[in-house]
């Protein structure tokens, strides 16, 4: 009799339900599976806001329940150096970071991956994500999930092809609905437990409070575009572009209208600019440049028609490459204009349901030019 020796796939266990469903689809194809919980972040005892106990509990629980092993390792060190570091060093030159889109690809795709395979012997490594890998000529690519509302290929543009070889992502091909009802139909004690928020591998909470914690906040003045003083600002590392909301600056007498929204920030004067109207032409831009590009395969020819995301919940957007800036740089023009463009954020492309690849948002190419109140077509 010839037995088959199984692959040995090591999956990221979050204590979430995506992960854990994960987990039981790859032992329903067969395969080795282990588990590793990863603690990426020296949580303050002061406060509630770090949930890792419960969420290690909540991982062990179903690996008990799936009779698979879990290991656990902490990335605290290489968190904090590699991804947090940078993301307040983002935050201090007026920028808008993702730190989920470098979590992955430093912790999860770099050292999980490498632990994976150099120590416990991995043949492939798994995760929750809501995307899909297909192999296509001897190249693989990464494909949006077929859940519209939960597809999270935006995050993970920095991979590249030989990497999405050693991936399996077993959710892709479900939506969200369908493994809720898995992880209840199991039993598993997470099934209702709500999808994690914030920043990745730090949680939820009161991030003015969190950012005060790391960051100096300069208090300064809210104006318009004309430099009529609103107000005052509780230091520009609390405001992005196209921010609505606790701006602090609602029923002003003397001005009518709609709602403000934060359009620039003057770092040289310590100054917020805003604007009024969802609507208001300063707020859309024609196109952007882009810096740090990544190609998930061979650098495309730019003349095929793309979309884009600049932002996970945006819907996509046709688009044209303009031309190549260098090697690590590209000028973008969208079909229409797009509200809100927020250096420090990623741009993504498709090719249909094909995420190529995506990089940094260096600045935004405005619909009207601000020093001359110019429109720009």
């Amino acid at each position: 009799m010839i037995f088959m020796i199984k692959k040995k796939v090591i999956i990221a266990m979050s204590g979430g339900v995506d992960s854990s469903v994960a987990a039981w689809l790859l032992i329903k194809q067969n395969y080795q599976v282990e588990g590793l919980f990863m603690k990426n972040w020296e949580e303050d005892n002061t406060n509630n806001y770090c949930h890792a106990k419960q969420d290690l509990h909540d991982a062990m629980s179903i690996c008990r329940q799936l009779s698979i092993p879990l290991h656990k390792i902490n990335f605290s060190f290489e968190y904090w150096e590699y991804v947090f570091k940078h993301f307040l060093h983002e935050y201090k030159l007026g920028r808008t970071p993702n730190p989920d889109i470098l979590c992955n690809k430093i912790i999860k795709f770099k050292y999980f991956m490498n632990f994976a395979f150099n120590y416990l012997k991995a043949d492939f490594i798994s995760t929750g994500h809501y995307a899909r890998c297909k192999k296509i000529k001897n190249q693989f690519y990464l494909l949006t999930s077929i859940d519209k509302n939960k597809d999270q290929s935006y995050f993970l543009y920095t991979l590249k092809s030989q990497q999405l070889k050693n991936i399996i992502f077993p959710i892709g091909g479900l939506n969200k609905y369908e493994v809720r009802n898995i992880a209840r139909k199991l039993n598993f004690t997470n099934a209702k437990k709500k999808d994690s928020t914030g920043i990745c591998f730090i949680g939820e909470r009161k991030f003015v409070t969190f950012l005060n914690k790391y960051l100096k906040s300069n208090i300064g003045n809210i104006t318009d575009i004309y430099g009529n003083i609103l107000g005052q600002h509780k230091g520009l590392i609390h405001y992005t572009i196209g921010q609505r909301k606790n701006i602090g600056i609602g029923g002003l007498k003397n001005y009518c209208g709609g709602a403000w929204y934060v359009y620039k920030k003057d770092l040289l004067n310590n100054t917020l600019i805003v604007v009024q109207e969802k609507n208001n032409l300063y707020l859309f831009s024609i196109g952007l440049i882009a810096k740090d590009i990544n190609w998930i395969n061979k650098i495309l020819d730019i003349s095929q028609k793309l979309t884009i995301k600049t932002r996970y919940r945006q819907k996509k957007i046709s688009c044209y490459i303009i031309s190549f800036i260098k090697t690590k740089k590209i000028k973008v023009y969208f079909k229409k204009p797009i509200s809100s463009i927020t250096p420090g954020q990623s741009v993504v492309f498709y090719l249909r349901h094909v995420c190529l690849g995506g990089g940094i948002i260096e600045k935004s190419i405005p619909l009207i030019n601000f020093s001359n109140n110019r429109i720009d077509y």
